[in-house]
């Protein structure tokens, strides 16, 4: 599995490991019952620390989107599509839910915050 895992970002490397591997359970690029890389594997591939890993597939056991089988490793959770933006829409009012309020705040409308979102839409790859 390959990660795009920087030390340059203000994201914890934990957070980066935790977002990516997200991100590709819920697109489906990651498929129900699919190994996922050890542990120590993860982390010698990405030179990261094991806890740093450990604590990530934790956060990820707790949202169900991963789990563990003893002696065997750990493996993508099967998700139903609903299930699945159920969970990147909550995802997201987390990620959205103190930036709205700091902009509304600074005295940006709600059609002035929508704008913006759909222009970083449009500049996203997967857009379309």
């Amino acid at each position: 599995m390959i990660l795009n895992l920087t030390d340059m970002s203000d994201e914890p490397l934990q957070g980066q490991i935790e977002r990516q591997v997200r991100a590709k359970i819920l697109s489906g690029e990651f498929k129900a019952d699919a190994a996922l890389p050890s542990i120590r594997g993860l982390a010698k591939t990405h030179k990261v620390s094991v806890i740093t890993v450990q604590r990530a597939y934790e956060a990820l056991l707790r949202e169900n989107l991963i789990h563990s089988r003893r002696g065997k490793g750990f493996f993508v959770s099967k998700i139903n599509r609903q299930n699945k933006k159920d969970l990147a829409r909550q995802r997201l009012y987390q990620n959205l839910e103190r930036p709205v309020q700091a902009a509304l705040a600074e005295g940006l409308s709600m059609g002035e915050i929508r704008k913006v979102i759909d222009e970083i839409a449009r500049h996203h790859p997967l857009h379309s």
